[in-house]
């Protein structure tokens, strides 16, 4: 796997989080060869990558199957390999709560793990996302293609931290996906961030307590219930019931 990733987001409630030295980096590259004889060459070799990557996108959606978990990022085809017993409990249970009152409530739709959302470059499959009734009012039944979402949760593994905390970090900012929740099942611990001015500000990081969506209007969760069986079959009986 190739995937560079940017830098990890600094864990401090309130700091607008953003990836400065890649930023700067960036522009400063731009702005050397915008006073450089070397900018022709450098455009045909962008575009000589952009072709060849988009030759290999296309070829990622021929091939990718409903069977398989994989991800086409920064060129690369990932093919996420299985899951330990903690990582899925967490996830479904943080997807069963969220879907049952999402659906009781019938504000959008929830989607779990096998739902490809292509942004500009890369495409994801998030392990859980949220749309709005104004974005998924356009799905069709046939569709397996979706934009960006307004709430996406990564379920982190060794494997996936530095991607969910790098290069998706960022790109899920860029497209405007206005909250995003970092999962960790073996801390047992959930982090909340919110779109702010194109970077994500960390609301909470939190352990105990509740945890309260701002995207998903009324969603509000013990912590606990999202990695505890007990605890999330009477937080699913209190949404029911409410």
């Amino acid at each position: 796997m190739r995937v560079q990733p940017g830098g990890l987001p600094t864990i401090v409630p309130g700091q607008r989080v953003q990836h400065v030295p890649a930023i700067v980096t960036e522009e400063q590259a731009i702005e050397q060869l915008l006073h450089s004889p070397r900018l022709p060459e450098a455009v045909r070799r962008l575009q000589a990558v952009t072709q060849a990557e988009a030759q290999k996108r296309r070829y990622f959606y021929e091939v990718i199957t409903e069977h398989q978990k994989a991800e086409f990022i920064n060129g690369e085809i990932v093919v996420q390999t299985p899951v330990k017993l903690r990582h899925l409990a967490t996830s479904e249970n943080l997807f069963t709560l969220l879907q049952t009152y999402v659906r009781r409530h019938n504000l959008g739709v929830v989607f779990h793990e096998k739902v490809l959302i292509v942004l500009t470059r890369n495409d994801y499959e998030p392990d859980i996302c949220f749309f709005g009734q104004e974005k998924a009012s356009h799905f069709t039944p046939d569709q397996t293609k979706f934009p960006a979402p307004d709430l996406v949760v990564e379920v982190i593994s060794e494997s996936t931290e530095a991607i969910d905390r790098g290069i998706k970090f960022e790109d899920y900012a860029l497209h405007g996906v206005t909250e995003y929740w970092i999962v960790d099942p073996t801390a047992e611990t959930i982090e909340q961030y919110l779109l702010q001015e194109g970077a994500y500000r960390l609301v909470v990081k939190v352990k105990t307590g509740t945890i309260a969506s701002v995207v998903v209007a009324g969603f509000e969760i013990p912590v606990r219930a999202v990695f505890d069986g007990n605890e999330h079959l009477a937080a699913l009986q209190a949404i029911l019931a409410g």
